[in-house]
């Protein structure tokens, strides 16, 4: 099956859950948990990894005002579910085309290094923590859903979103591991709600996981063109 029918079967799929979830028993704690962790962020961040080809498109940009548009006005008129699914498209789209603004991968590294402690200090001490805590229809706006039975849902941050398509189409402009990248973020976050459930927290940053994923998964193609290519560069100089 190509990427376009795939992407289409699995997005009908997701739709299909979200309808069906909230009529269905609840669950525990726990295999609530585990249907999100390895079903639904798997799921949902494989519609990003096929609609990968898109990343450098001349016709991105539309692509991105559509999807933003269609999120906007669905999240207006109470359509939530087709809503979070354009979220999805936008805030990719979105980091596809920040993406083009990074000439270099050193640039990329330096943004995966950084961007942990700017999240790490929002969530726990600056603007989502205060979103979280006294705007919470805030963040539902703000974010992606991911619906379990009864109709609870785990919750995204939309930067967490576009970082994600921002570091995964990076592995493929700079050849590094694309499959690896998305495998390695996506276990990522999945442990990042685990640790949220065990430790019973509101929420945890998840940019943390999300660059460590793309690090962890590309370090030693990272180390040979940063480290080791700029010592061959330098030594080329001197000679």
């Amino acid at each position: 099956m190509g990427r376009a029918p795939a992407l289409l079967t699995l997005l009908v799929g997701l739709l299909a859950w979200y309808e069906l979830a909230p009529h269905l028993g609840a669950l525990a704690l726990w295999p609530s948990v585990v249907v999100v962790v390895a079903a639904l962020m798997p799921a949902s961040f494989a519609i990003v990894w096929l609609a990968l080809p898109l990343w450098d498109s001349r016709r991105l940009l539309a692509l991105a005002l559509v999807a933003i548009a269609a999120a906007a006005g669905l999240s207006f008129l109470g359509a939530g579910i087709p809503a979070n699914f354009a979220k999805l498209a936008a805030m990719t789209a979105v980091g596809w085309l920040f993406l083009s603004l990074f000439e270099a991968l050193s640039w990329v590294v330096a943004v995966a290094l950084l961007i942990p402690w700017v999240d790490a200090y929002s969530v726990w001490r600056g603007p989502t923590r205060a979103i979280t805590t006294h705007h919470a229809s805030v963040f539902t706006t703000l974010s992606v859903a991911f619906v379990v039975p009864a109709g609870g849902a785990a919750r995204l941050g939309l930067p967490d979103v576009m970082f994600f398509a921002v570091f995964l189409a990076a592995s493929v402009r700079f050849g590094l591991r694309p499959l690896a990248t998305w495998a390695a973020m996506t276990a990522g976050l999945g442990v990042t709600m685990i640790l949220t459930t065990v430790w019973a927290t509101s929420g945890l940053p998840a940019l943390p996981a999300i660059s460590l994923g793309f690090l962890l998964a590309n370090a030693d193609l990272i180390w040979r063109r940063l480290v080791r290519g700029g010592h061959a560069s330098l030594e080329a100089a001197g000679g």
